[in-house]
Parts: structure tokens; C-alpha cells; sequence
């Protein structure tokens, strides 16, 4: 299907897209009545906050006048369907019942080869009973296309291609996709496609392109055949990651050496130029693409009352009224209903063509789309070797270590085939590493670490973050995500070097360097027992970001973090 966005208007299309981090919000100043809980993808976050604000402040009622109001809660797209499916199994299994508050009422995930994975593993779970609509069934809310975005300097070279993931196979420099283009390495980043819409889209993407098909034509034997072509586009990745919105954000402040493309929405672009004034960047718009449609998903399953679903029907046709659907363009969305401006914020002034053209992708069958995945997590996904730096110091007491211990297991657990992973354990002492692999014996070892852990000591944080690094310099693995995460609750004391010392010779492995090691800080606990700039300093100075965590938080923090490599 051609799209044509000057026609867009008469069409009612679908949507996406915009920040990133998963959170939850409570949007309504008047919690009373019933309340709407809308699941979204993290690209429907900003406005579904937005828009629940707007919405609850006019105190809506059902027809008998009993209130309602609408409460917003994000996550990646592959995280809500994981979601759905598991509550979904609990219920079946009798742990709990329909009326759980843990069940939302509306559902959106950030494009339609989601809501096909949801439908089709729903439909597993109660077989028959089609308590997900169909995708043509569910209102458009709004779209934004997958585009690549780079900087003003290497889009040209990228825009003389008819087939960009092709050309990424084989080519090192953006020179050798175009001889007008700078010298400049391919550093390629896209989020993680067991977790975000984005990348899962993106991987399709490279698929269809690399087998010169149809998204909705290929087979599990294409997926056999042609995944070495998608590891060499892998083996470019700087990072995955969870957020679209925070992997753009990160190309623009870190710079080409950290990502001279990235496989991202269209809006992000918008964003990026709407914050940037130094470099402007483009959106390259490929042949073909999907559109990333955003719908408003309403199940019919136990789990949604009758007066949930007014309330529900009344919400999305909120949602999809003029005023409030101005909202999306406002974000640098395209808005699901005919007749919406899109605004000022699609021109080229922007980095973005209102009028791009492309052939639309369709999805796949849903076990193609769960071979290709298989496929990224066994074979073509780009290897990652990480040092963890574990604060031990006597401040851990109390719940913060067993936390923590719980943490690594579960870090330990998810390890993947293509992963790595030292574990330092510091406080007045810096201890031997302990390196862990997916393997039984490799996880054994991670074990026997976790329960050696014992809480006591001072804080020798500066030392032990460049222990790691050193650590990670003399084992460095070309072909793969080499980082540290570093975990404490304290502020440095005893160490032999000072921060300035740290951060001069952190600067030797920054990101251009042939000695790529990305930093990643957590400050665990409350604020003020760490010093977070310190921690972000650290961090941000090779292309890694500052998180603060506790004992509730942990869990999620180092789950999203894993994800990143």
C-alpha cells in the first residue's frame, strides 16, 4: 500500500510514538467513580497523560451519572503484551480474578505487529473466546513512521540508497555507502525488540529488506536463511535499549562516534530537533516502512465491567475528537482522525517531510514474527560483555543487600546465550572478579557470588569503577558491547585516586576511542547518601546514563538496564 501523507487527512489512520521511560501516572485530580486504566505503549505516554489531565478535570460521567476518569500507565510495547498474557494466565489458572485492579481496561501497544503478537497469544490462552478485537476493529489514535535518523552530513549518502539495510550488510563507513559521505564508522542504534515496538519493527524491517520481500510474505525458513545478513547489520549496534525516545535523545548528546544512525520514529526526530540547535538532523524516509499505527485497544473479556466499558467508549471517543488529537501534533505525532492539521512541527525545518511517500509494511504470522525473534536472541543479536560493580559497604545493611541479591539472580537468570558478565564486589576492599555466562556452571558461580555477599566496610567506588574499566580493557571484545553498571549507596572514601583521576582516565575509553566502554551509574537508596552528579558525571562521560533506585525499584531498573546490551 502507498502512502501518500497529503492524503493522509481523508484516512483514518492509526498511531505512535513518543517519549520513552515506562511509568505510571496518576492523572486525575478527582479519583472517584470508575476509573479507566489505559495500558499504553511508552510512545502514547505523553499524551495519554496529557490528555487524562484534560479529560478528568472536566469531570466526566456515564449516562446513569456515576464518574469516571481515565489513569494512564506506559510501558514498552513488548512489556504490555507480557503483561496481558500473564494476568491473562492467572486468571485462567483461578490467582486472580476479574475484578483485579492489576487489569486495565484499554490497551495500546505502539504498532500492529504487537497487537498481532497479543491477539494470537491471548487466543492461546483462551482459545475461541476473541477477547481482543481484531485490529481493523480498534480505533486509530495515531502513527508515526519508521524512519533512520542521522545528521545533516551523512543523510544525503543514506537518501542515494533504494535499499538502506542492504547497503548495511557489508558497509563499515558511511564513505562506502556514499563517496560524498564523511569517513565516518557506521555506529547503528535501535531499541531491543523483545521489549519495544520500535525495534521489533525495525528487525521485521531488516528481514523483508534483506530477502527482497513482503514483510507478510516471509516464511521461518526466510528467517533461517537470512539471519548471518542480519547479524552483520547487528554487529553495528552501539546499544538496545527499552525508550526510542531515549536512544534518540542519547544520539544527540553523545555524538556519531556514540550512533550515526538510528532506526527510530519519526516524531523523534521532531524531538530532536525541537531540543538540539547545534546539530540538526534529518529523517530518511526508506522505501519501505511501517506506519506504526497507535489504536486504542478495548477487550471484550471478563476483566472489563459493563460500566468500565462505557466509560471506556466514551474515553476514546474523547481521545479521537479534533481538539484532543491535537495533542499528538503538538508532539510530533500524526493524528488518527481525518481533518487534523498536522502543524508547523512537520517541515523540513524540523528534520521531516509531511508529504514523505513509502510502501506501507504489513505484518507477519505470528510465528514468523516469534522465529525472527528467537533468531535476534540465539544468532544475530550483537554479543555484550558486562562488568557489574556491587557496593557491599557496611551502609547496605538492613533490606538494601538482600535486594540487591535478589536483583543479580534474576539478572543472572535472564542471561542470554550471546552474554558475558563480570561481578566485582567492593567496599573497603576491591575483590577478584567473577565472570558468569548462561551456562549452568556460569550461572553457579554468579550464585555462589550472590552469597558471599555480606554487608560491612567503607567505599572505595572511584577505585573499583576503574578496576572494572581496566578489568574490561584487558579482555576487551571487539565484536561486542563491552559496559560497567556500576550499583552503590555510598559517596567514595579511601579510594587511592581521585575523581578527577577517574574521569582522565575513563576519557581514554570513551566512545571515540578504538576501546568503546560504555559507563552506567545507580545510586540505590535515598537521595543524599549518594552524590548523584558524581554518579551521573561518571556515566555520562562514556556514553552510559545515572539511575537512582531502591529496594522496591531494583527489580525493574536492572531489568530495564540489561536490555540496553
Amino acid at each position: 500500500m502507498k502512502i501518500n501523507w497529503q492524503k493522509i487527512n481523508l484516512i483514518p489512520t492509526l498511531g505512535l510514538l513518543f517519549l520513552g521511560a515506562c511509568a505510571q501516572v496518576n492523572n486525575s485530580p478527582n479519583s472517584s467513580g470508575v476509573e479507566v486504566k489505559f495500558l499504553v505503549g511508552s510512545a502514547l505516554e505523553k499524551f495519554c497523560n496529557q490528555a487524562a489531565t484534560q479529560l478528568n478535570q472536566k469531570n466526566p460521567k456515564l449516562d446513569n451519572g456515576k464518574p469516571f476518569y481515565l489513569k494512564c500507565e506506559a510501558k514498552g510495547s513488548g512489556d504490555v503484551v507480557t503483561e496481558i498474557v500473564s494476568l491473562s494466565q492467572k486468571l485462567k489458572s483461578g490467582a486472580i480474578q476479574p475484578n483485579s485492579p492489576e487489569f486495565p481496561t484499554l490497551i495500546s501497544v505502539d504498532g500492529e505487529i504487537y497487537h498481532s503478537q497479543l491477539l494470537y497469544k491471548i487466543n492461546q490462552v483462551y482459545p475461541g473466546q476473541n477477547y481482543i478485537p481484531q485490529i481493523t476493529d480498534a480505533p486509530l489514535l495515531a502513527n508515526s513512521p519508521m524512519v533512520f535518523m542521522a545528521s545533516q552530513e551523512v543523510a544525503p549518502g543514506l537518501e542515494k540508497q533504494s535499499n538502506i539495510y542492504q547497503a548495511l550488510v557489508n558497509a563499515k563507513t558511511h564513505r562506502d555507502l556514499d563517496s560524498s559521505s564523511p569517513q565516518l564508522p557506521i555506529h547503528y542504534v535501535h531499541t531491543s525488540p523483545t521489549r519495544s515496538n520500535s525495534g521489533l519493527q525495525t528487525l521485521v524491517a531488516q528481514f523483508a529488506s534483506v530477502a527482497n520481500k513482503r514483510a507478510e510474505q516471509l516464511t521461518v525458513a526466510d528467517v533461517q536463511q537470512y539471519q548471518p545478513q542480519i547479524q552483520k547489520i547487528q554487529s553495528k549496534v552501539t546499544r538496545y535499549g527499552v525508550s526510542t525516545s531515549s536512544l534518540a535523545e542519547d544520539m544527540v548528546k553523545n555524538g556519531p562516534f556514540w550512533a550515526s544512525i538510528a532506526s527510530v520514529y519519526e516524531s523523534s526526530v521532531i524531538e530532536a530537533n525541537t531540543a538540539n540547535i547545534q546539530t540538526r538532523y534529518q529523517a530518511v524516509y526508506p522505501n519501505s516502512t511501517f506506519t506504526s499505527n497507535m489504536r486504542a485497544i478495548l477487550p471484550t473479556a471478563p476483566w472489563v465491567s459493563d460500566e468500565e466499558k462505557e466509560a471506556a467508549e466514551k474515553i476514546i471517543d474523547y481521545l479521537r475528537s479534533p481538539t484532543t488529537q491535537k495533542i499528538l501534533t503538538d508532539l510530533g505525532l500524526r493524528p488518527g482522525i481525518p481533518g487534523v492539521s498536522l502543524g508547523a512541527k512537520f517541515s523540513p525545518q524540523y528534520g521531516v517531510d509531511p508529504n514523505a511517500k513509502y510502501d506501507s509494511l504489513r505484518t507477519p504470522r505470528p510465528e514468523v514474527v516469534d522465529a525472527m525473534i528467537k533468531s535476534w536472541q540465539q544468532f544475530a543479536k550483537k554479543p555484550s560483555q558486562v562488568v557489574l560493580v556491587v557496593d557491599s559497604s557496611g551502609s547496605m545493611g538492613g533490606n538494601k543487600l538482600p535486594a540487591v541479591q535478589n536483583t543479580l539472580r534474576y539478572y543472572i537468570e535472564g542471561l542470554g546465550p550471546k552474554e558475558k558478565i563480570g561481578l566485582i564486589d567492593f567496599d573497603s576492599q576491591i575483590r577478584t572478579p567473577v565472570w558468569v555466562d548462561g551456562s549452568a556452571a556460569g550461572r553457579d558461580r554468579g550464585f555462589q557470588f550472590i552469597s558471599g555477599l555480606r554487608a560491612n566496610g567503607g567505599t572505595r567506588l572511584y577505585d573499583a569503577a576503574l578496576d572494572a574499566r581496566n578489568l574490561l580493557q584487558q579482555n576487551l571484545r571487539a565484536d561486542a558491547i563491552n559496559a560497567v553498571v556500576v550499583l552503590t549507596d555510598g559517596q567514595d572514601s579511601g579510594s587511592k585516586i581521585s575523581l578527577q583521576q577517574l574521569n582522565n582516565n575513563l576519557k581514554q575509553s570513551g566512545f571515540e576511542s578504538d576501546k568503546r566502554i560504555a559507563f552506567f551509574t545507580i545510586g540505590y537508596g535515598k537521595k543524599g547518601e549518594f552524590d548523584a552528579q558524581v554518579l551521573k558525571q561518571i556515566a555520562e562521560l562514556n556514553g552510559g546514563y545515572y539511575r537512582q533506585g531502591n529496594p522496591e525499584t531494583i527489580v525493574n531498573l536492572m531489568s530495564d538496564l540489561q536490555t540496553e546490551f
